[in-house]
């Protein structure tokens, strides 16, 4: 067995099968539940099915993977790798981080859940650097303290376009709601340390794009301050509209190579069709 160690997220890491067979990693397929009849992403329904269905009004939520699918999971790779590194999305942000924590405790310390207090395109950093740590012969345990320890160096600014799933969500009230579509309010959100909160507020999308170019901008020259950075872009739903993002934020970061993914479906269930969003994170490679 030339790898001892199996490097494996979810599907809200935005790493799709093919990418995962590209890099040599393994996935677990988030469950989305539309209209009370569950499907898998990337499995049982695309990204452009599953924006086919939002546009046409249809109920949408976000669910845990099954104990018993993790779990089959597990053993399965743990026939061919002798130790498993698991980032799910962050703690903050589910209970599925703590749940396979819980059950990781049958499996003698060869399945380590590490809580990366990531989600999207900073967890997929994450992903990215615990297989080059795996392939630079680094224990698991090792893989796994590092990811932790580095997990809170990161921030995700998010867009949204529309206010109707925050407000399903109880995010923001029915009477803001309202108001902020009558002021065509769009939200920026923020992710730091794992947990979605409020940065600002901007009137249409052009100026909450210039709100998250200057959180980025902030955060380059304050929180990561003289670290090698990475930046990516996200969207949701409309590719048009995310690879005109993509280009903004290489107009604003011309010393970086902005690269693109659309947002996971589980993601995209709370934010709607046409969010904008970046994350920003120290970069290894």
């Amino acid at each position: 067995m030339d790898e001892k160690i199996a490097i494996l997220t979810d599907t809200n890491s935005g790493i799709n099968p093919d990418q995962a067979a590209q890099y040599g990693i393994h996935l677990v397929s988030m469950p989305v539940i539309i209209d009370d009849e569950t499907y898998f992403e990337n499995e049982s329904i695309s990204q452009d099915e599953f924006f086919q269905r939002l546009r046409e009004g249809a109920c949408v939520s976000t669910s845990q993977p099954a104990p018993g699918v993790l779990m089959d999971c597990w053993e399965g790779l743990l026939e061919r790798y002798e130790e498993i590194v698991y980032l799910p999305m962050s703690s903050g942000l589910s209970g599925g981080c703590q749940t396979a924590a819980m059950l990781a405790a049958e499996y003698g310390g060869s399945v380590h859940v590490v809580d990366n207090h990531r989600i999207s395109v900073t967890l997929r950093q994450s992903v990215l650097e615990a297989k080059h740590l795996a392939s630079q012969g680094k224990t698991a345990q090792e893989i796994a303290a590092y990811l932790e320890q580095d997990g809170l160096e990161a921030s995700i600014y998010v867009a949204v376009n529309t206010l109707e799933y925050l407000k399903k969500s109880g995010r923001v009230t029915a009477a803001g709601a309202a108001i902020g579509t009558i002021l065509n309010l769009k939200p920026v959100l923020q992710i730091q340390g794992g947990k979605l909160d409020a940065y600002r507020k901007a009137r249409g999308m052009r100026l909450a794009m210039q709100t998250m170019i200057d959180g980025l901008k902030q955060d380059q020259t304050g929180r990561f301050a003289g670290q090698k950075l990475t930046i990516r872009a996200a969207y949701s739903g409309d590719a048009e509209a995310g690879a005109a993002w993509q280009a903004e934020l290489q107009k604003a970061f011309p010393e970086m190579t902005i690269g693109l993914n659309p947002l996971p479906i589980s993601i995209s269930c709370h934010t709607g069709d046409g969010a904008l969003g970046a994350g920003i994170m120290k970069d290894i490679f």
